[in-house]
C-alpha cells in the first residue's frame, strides 16, 4: 500500500510538472545566479534566511515550506499586474513589454524609494518551477529623481514540490540597495524583506484558496 501510495505522488507530480510547462513554457538551459554554497545565517526558523557575497554582489536567500500544492503559487507569481496588492512595498507594476516589468518600491522613511526593470524567464528543471528575473533598460521607464534605480536587480523564484500538499518556496535576490542605504544595516534589511516577502506570499495563496 506504502509503495501505491508512493507511485501515485510521483505520478501526481510528474502530470503537475507537465501542466506547468503547457501553462507557462520553459527555457531549457538555466544560467545560474551565483555559485553560492556557504551561507551566513541571518535566521534559523521556519522560515531561514541567509546571504553570501560572491565578487561585490551581496546575494541573499529566504526559504520555508508552503502548505500549499505548487500551480496556486504559481498562478500568483504570474500575475504580475497584482504585485501591489501581495507584496505590500511594491507600489506599482507596469508591464512594459511581455515579461519585462517595471517594479516600483516604497521604502520606509527617511529611505528613499527604488526602483528596478527586469525581465522575467520561466524555466522548469525537474520537478523544480523557477521565475529568474535580472535587469534591463527599457526606454519606457527612465530614472527619475524620485527612486533609485536597481541597476543590478536580480533574483530567482523556485518552487520545488515536497508532496502533493507541500511546496518548499525559495527567494533568491541581489541584496543591494545602492545610494543613501548604510552597510551596516544590510542584513537587518535582508532579514526583514525574507520575512516579509515569503509572509506575504503564503497569506496571498491561503486567501485565493481557501476564499
Amino acid at each position: 500500500m506504502t509503495d501505491l501510495l508512493s507511485s501515485f505522488n510521483r505520478s501526481s507530480l510528474y502530470i503537475t510538472g507537465l501542466l506547468l510547462f503547457v501553462m507557462y513554457g520553459h527555457v531549457l538551459s538555466v544560467e545560474p545566479l551565483h555559485n553560492v554554497e556557504n551561507w551566513n545565517v541571518l535566521q534559523d526558523k521556519k522560515i531561514w534566511i541567509g546571504w553570501a557575497e560572491e565578487g561585490d554582489i551581496p546575494w541573499c536567500k529566504a526559504q520555508t515550506t508552503f502548505p500549499f500544492i505548487m500551480d496556486k503559487i504559481a498562478e500568483i507569481l504570474e500575475n504580475k499586474t497584482n504585485y501591489p496588492n501581495v507584496f505590500k512595498r511594491i507600489e506599482a507594476t507596469t508591464i512594459l513589454e511581455p515579461e519585462i516589468v517595471h517594479i516600483m518600491l516604497d521604502m520606509p522613511f527617511p529611505i528613499t524609494s527604488r526602483d528596478y526593470i527586469v525581465k522575467y524567464t520561466t524555466h522548469l528543471t525537474g520537478n523544480d518551477l523557477l521565475y529568474q528575473f535580472r535587469a534591463v533598460n527599457h526606454e519606457k521607464a527612465s530614472p527619475t529623481k524620485s527612486y533609485i534605480r536597481l541597476v543590478n536587480a536580480a533574483g530567482e523564484w523556485r518552487l520545488s514540490p515536497v508532496n502533493n500538499n507541500e511546496t518548499k518556496v525559495t527567494y533568491t535576490w541581489n541584496g543591494e540597495l545602492l545610494g543613501d542605504f548604510p552597510d551596516w544595516a544590510l542584513p537587518r534589511a535582508w532579514k526583514t524583506q525574507g520575512n516579509e516577502v515569503l509572509n506575504w506570499l503564503l497569506e496571498a495563496t491561503d486567501k485565493a484558496i481557501n476564499n
